[in-house]
């Protein structure tokens, strides 16, 4: 399998996915201003979209959409963990809570990216955000992750677009929980795993 990918962008959740479940992948790192991979080839021609991640799969199939890529990732290898059981109802709440982040948290940061996006809006896309954080602090309090005990492809999700706060100068310290679970999943050892593969962390010395 080939994991096409842009450092710290939504590619990051299938990644972290991949390195958790022990799963072997190539990766191909995509420029998102020129769509070119790092060999060379147009990434329209890969994916009409023009979006990371896409996953490559047997027989050259492709595969778009986070979501679907880390379920598929994550049902390669069950004894992980990452999904629930497909058909249980705790398959479920993993969907709702992919569906939950990449339309009320991925998508409301998209303009927040935009430079021709008028500051603001990028005033109410924050309200916004902040409004969503507020519900999932909620959500977090008295659970390590968002399923409970269980990291999960949702969790993987919820990470890799919370770290985008940063970038826009959004202090997740006002949300206590989401803090911690920033915290308790960057510490995960195939998480920082992806991360420097990526280049956006060092290596221990």
């Amino acid at each position: 399998m080939k994991l096409y990918y842009s450092p710290g962008a939504c590619s990051l959740s299938p990644h972290i996915v991949a390195c958790e479940a022990g799963l072997k992948i190539d990766l191909e790192k995509v420029d998102g201003k020129t769509k070119k991979t790092e060999k060379g080839t147009d990434f329209w021609q890969v994916n009409a979209k023009g979006q990371v991640p896409v996953l490559e799969i047997e027989g050259g199939e492709l595969l778009t959409e986070g979501p679907a890529i880390v379920q598929y990732l994550a049902d390669k290898a069950p004894a992980a963990k990452l999904v629930p059981q497909a058909g249980s109802k705790e398959r479920y709440r993993a969907q709702e809570w992919l569906n939950f982040v990449t339309s009320e948290i991925h998508k409301s940061f998209t303009p927040l990216f935009k430079p021709n996006t008028p500051d603001a809006y990028k005033a109410i896309v924050k309200d916004n955000l902040a409004a969503r954080f507020t519900y999932i602090d909620k959500q977090l309090a008295g659970k390590k992750y968002l399923l409970g005990d269980q990291f999960t492809v949702a969790d993987a999700y919820l990470y890799t677009v919370l770290r985008w706060s940063s970038v826009h100068h959004i202090d997740l310290a006002k949300y206590p929980n989401i803090a911690a679970f920033m915290t308790r999943v960057g510490d995960r050892p195939k998480v920082k795993e992806a991360l420097q593969q990526e280049g956006l962390l060092k290596a221990a010395a």
